[in-house]
């Protein structure tokens, strides 16, 4: 497109087509757009936006100078997007820029995200200018990781790092709209994670090498992520008052780093199995700070002690279950204990109910039958108790009746729980 200024006091340009006639001083043979123009005089810089008719560029115009002059519209900056994308990784490392719950990035989330911008964005969208980014090239971007048959989740994780990025970038005013929205993404359906009953999780533990059956038993009884096991010190055990406190957790590059959220920090109950598998643990490893380690400095690995529990559970013919599969099984376990969803979500170190309630919320008792069934009783129960409170022995109505204001009198009775009127002062 080329440019033509139609009225340098209006501030709308006139952009043709490069092979128009226009270009050379004849008319018009192409459909034109406008683009109109207004000066930030707090930024120093101009704002431009491109529209199909004149009118529309001219009413944009008119309502920029005035959303510019009240500081509602600022100019965006001219930067490219992979400079901004790596701004913001820089400062959510240094925790400058936070989560949508106020938290800290982990560094494995941040490496995720920089491994999707490197691999997946910046190829496609990096050397645009911000402001220039629109929906029709993030979903071109989604279309294409769709095409090369990538899983409905990794194309979910392309996203994430740039939907993050642009939503700052909208605040603080570098673009005007923020073209990740609305973009269409493949639906991801969340495979289920495996839950052993009682019984098999007994089976598995015992079944396992004996230097890790205290592992699998914090694990399957506990319901600690796999960070926070590798991060347990004996001095967060207290098996006198029957509790975990879980302070941190394990990044295999960063070492300690705080639980994936405020809520991460918790106190966790120790049922009697388990504290009698950390008690023999304990005897065993007396020396020790660190409860599930090489030793105090070298957390366990968790593919290593995989290896080990699977060659001695398929010896006798039982199915391996993940350390995060444990934490899955340690809910189902508290709810059919008969624990509340908050008291869940404490235990789970989940930052909001919301989470515990979609991930656990359909093995809570409630179906729609029981809840008719105890709505009913409850019904029943209370008209039988009505009845009981109204009517004497031989038939007569307890309490008496006081007229009302309107002149009609009103039965006052035991199970209204109103106090007749009295005469006396």
């Amino acid at each position: 497109m080329s440019r033509t200024k139609r009225d340098s006091g209006a501030g709308i340009e006139v952009r043709h087509a490069r092979q128009c006639d226009a270009r050379a001083g004849g008319r018009c043979s192409c459909t034109p757009s406008y683009r109109a123009v207004a000066w930030s005089q707090r930024d120093k810089r101009l704002v431009r936006k491109t529209f199909a008719t004149e009118a529309a560029a001219q009413l944009w115009r008119e309502d920029a100078r005035v959303d510019l002059r009240r500081g509602v519209l600022v100019a965006p900056r001219p930067v490219r997007l992979k400079d901004v994308g790596d701004a913001w990784l820089a400062a959510a490392l240094d925790g400058g820029i936070r989560n949508r719950s106020g938290d800290r990035y982990k560094p494995s989330t941040l490496r995720g995200y920089e491994q999707a911008l490197r691999e997946y964005v910046y190829p496609a969208l990096g050397s645009a200018k911000v402001q220039d980014v629109r929906a029709g090239d993030v979903q071109r971007l989604v279309d294409e990781l769709v095409g090369r048959d990538l899983g409905p989740s990794t194309v979910r994780n392309a996203l994430l790092p740039l939907r993050a990025l642009c939503r700052r970038a909208l605040r603080q005013g570098d673009i005007n709209a923020n073209p990740t929205a609305g973009v269409e993404i493949p639906a991801v359906r969340g495979r289920r994670d495996r839950i052993v009953t009682p019984a098999e999780a007994l089976r598995l533990i015992e079944s396992a090498p004996d230097t890790d059956r205290a592992l699998w038993a914090t694990a399957f009884y506990a319901g600690l992520r796999r960070g926070e096991l590798q991060a347990l010190a004996w001095g967060d055990v207290d098996l006198a008052h029957g509790l975990i406190r879980v302070e941190r957790s394990w990044d295999q590059k960063q070492g300690f780093v705080a639980p994936k959220s405020a809520a991460g920090r918790r106190r966790v109950p120790i049922a009697a199995v388990l504290r009698d598998y950390l008690v023999r643990h304990r005897l065993n490893n007396s020396d020790a700070e660190r409860v599930f380690g090489r030793d105090d400095d070298t957390p366990f690995s968790a593919s290593t002690v995989s290896q080990r529990a699977e060659r001695a559970w398929s010896g006798r013919g039982l199915r391996p279950v993940t350390l995060h599969e444990c934490r899955h099984t340690f809910a189902t376990l508290m709810i059919a204990a008969g624990v509340n969803a908050k008291a869940l979500q404490t235990f789970m170190g989940h930052a909001s109910i919301t989470v515990t309630l979609d991930r656990y919320g359909h093995l809570f008792p409630g179906s729609e039958q029981e809840a008719a069934d105890l709505l009913d009783a409850y019904l029943a129960d209370s008209a039988e108790k009505a009845r009981a409170a109204e009517i004497e022995p031989c038939g007569k109505t307890v309490g008496k009746t006081a007229p009302s204001k309107s002149g009609s009198e009103r039965p006052w009775t035991a199970a209204s729980g109103i106090t007749p009127p009295t005469d006396e002062p």
